[in-house]
């Protein structure tokens, strides 16, 4: 597992590079998008491309990264989800909590405000 991350134009860009977000990886995202914030980012973008499957410890792990983006009144954008991470969101009814996006440029440019 590994991650990318990225800023500019005021978004810093977390790319998630593993085809699973479960429970003996969840940790390190967590603690990644924490970090962030605490280091003073406003915009978080986790993209989930190339997630293939993720479990409750996953979910959870963005959960705490969207209450760290409340905190720190920030926001806390995904985007790349493959269909068992969609159904997943959807069936948890997380996706009425998160800001989802399909790619990556749709949702940077949500949050630069620019079309």
């Amino acid at each position: 597992m590994k991650i990318e991350v990225t800023a500019g134009d005021g978004v810093s860009i977390l790319r998630y590079k593993s085809e699973r977000l479960d429970a003996h990886n969840s940790e390190v995202l967590k603690l990644k998008i924490k970090e962030l914030f605490e280091g003073g980012a406003k915009n978080v973008l986790v993209d989930l491309a190339e997630v293939r499957f993720i479990d409750s410890s996953g979910l959870g792990a963005l959960v705490s990264g969207f209450k760290n983006a409340v905190a720190y009144k920030g926001a806390l954008a995904l985007s790349g989800f493959q269909d068992q991470v969609r159904s997943m969101f959807e069936l948890t009814r997380l996706n009425r909590v998160f800001d989802i996006y399909v790619s990556e440029e749709e949702a940077l440019a949500a949050l630069t405000g620019k079309k």
